[in-house]
């Protein structure tokens, strides 16, 4: 019989590649990140931290941020047009879904500033193509390296960093000369011929054995830990809204890695003081081309519980009220509704910037027209690099024009 080791079973079951087992790519574990509090370097009072939320799919940036003023909305979209009783208002013309109730608090809070029409030259609208745009801030060329990656690059930083709490490391945090750290969720299936004595024996390292592979054990022995933080996040939301999250599991192994777990974590992390300043988050499901309206807005629900409750977190403690988040799309929908009461693949859209510290209750940037469009998308007229530019001077404190490949556009007055 074949013998079961360390390194043959992390790679078969799916914790680790092989590729990390021999480069120590993006193997951290929770525990990794949380020793960090003791660091010196993580102690510093002026440093922010930044949050990113990916919505992968394509958010429908219309039916997010709604002009349910505007005529030509309700021509375009028909049946899934909201009425203007049914949004919630941010001024006589604009307003969010009605599922954003959360969201709305922080805008009248003054917490949460949303941009609008934010997007790129010739735009690209296959979803891979359009989020390795986004990550890698290259419209033209995207190359192999994502902006916090290079962002990392010239901090010479720790890739604990930079983190990202999905199955892989997106290629965002990817720099030249360094990169951040993946930190999978959850738990992972293992073959019933493997004993709790195995299991024990898997996660704990070895007398000689080489570091690398000591660490992917360490992987391992946290995943338990991990799983039973998440199922208690989650349990816990149950008993105290009644509510029964639909967002699709994201993690590994069949683990359940919603995103309110995902940011119960980032927020575990944030009031230990970790050494981590930008955490990566993200959720799926945004590719409604049929059935829009009820499933967007079971979407948009989610991520308004999961992003305000983790916003009034993090408002009650000094190291949260400097946390800035940041939500994004690779790109909007189209602006006329399809015949399957769904919309397809477009250009423009919203980005949300929330946090204590953000100059919020405003509206950045004009709507753009729903009327002189760009073979029927909308025409973009903030750059994302520019939002870039303004989160990596003022919540990074980052020159963002290496970085940035010279770009000179910034958003002004982001924060407070």
């Amino acid at each position: 019989m074949d013998t079961v080791t360390r390194r043959k079973f992390l790679i078969a079951s799916g914790v680790v590649g092989g590729t990390a087992l021999a480069a120590g790519a993006g193997v951290y574990t929770i525990a990794d990140i949380l020793a960090t509090a003791d660091d010196p370097a993580a102690a510093s009072a002026a440093d922010r931290t930044l949050v990113l939320v990916t919505l992968y799919g394509g958010n429908d940036g219309l039916a997010t941020v709604i002009p349910y003023a505007d005529g030509a909305y309700h021509d375009a979209r028909g049946e899934m047009a909201y009425e203007a009783s049914k949004v919630l208002h941010l001024d006589a013309h604009t307003g969010l879904n009605p599922a954003m109730t959360g969201l709305k608090a922080a805008y009248d809070r003054k917490q949460l500033a949303i941009v609008r029409g934010v997007g790129y030259p010739k735009p690209d609208r296959s979803h891979f193509r359009s989020m390795d745009i986004w990550q890698t801030a290259n419209p033209v060329q995207p190359g192999t390296t994502g902006w916090l990656g290079r962002w990392l690059d010239r901090a010479g930083r720790d890739p604990r960093t930079a983190i990202s709490l999905e199955p892989v490391l997106p290629p965002i945090l990817a720099g030249a000369s360094c990169a951040g750290a993946a930190v999978p969720l959850g738990s992972v299936t293992v073959p019933k011929s493997i004993t709790d004595a195995d299991l024990r024996a898997l996660g704990s390292s070895s007398s000689g054995e080489p570091a690398l592979q000591a660490r992917a054990a360490a992987c391992f022995g946290d995943l338990a830990s991990v799983d039973k933080l998440l199922t208690d996040a989650l349990a816990e939301d149950d008993d105290n809204d009644g509510d029964h999250d639909t967002e699709p599991a994201t993690g590994t192994g069949g683990a359940v890695s919603t995103l309110k777990a995902q940011l119960d974590l980032v927020a575990t992390c944030v009031e230990a003081g970790v050494l981590t300043r930008v955490f990566s988050v993200s959720m799926g499901g945004f590719d409604f081309h049929a059935g829009e309206k009820t499933g967007q807005e079971t979407q948009l629900k989610t991520v308004d519980t999961a992003v305000a409750g983790f916003l009034e977190r993090m408002g009650r403690t000094e190291n949260g009220r400097k946390v800035v988040v940041m939500v994004y799309s690779e790109f909007g929908r189209r602006v006329r509704a399809n015949a399957s009461d769904g919309t397809d693949h477009g250009t423009a859209s919203n980005i949300l910037i929330a946090g204590a510290s953000v100059a919020g209750g405003r509206l950045i940037g004009d709507q753009p027209s729903l009327t002189d469009l760009d073979h029927g998308d909308l025409k973009f007229h903030t750059d994302f690099r520019d939002v870039y530019a303004a989160v990596l001077a003022d919540v990074l404190g980052a020159d963002p024009d290496p970085i940035l490949d010279g770009w000179d556009g910034r958003l002004p007055g982001l924060l407070t």
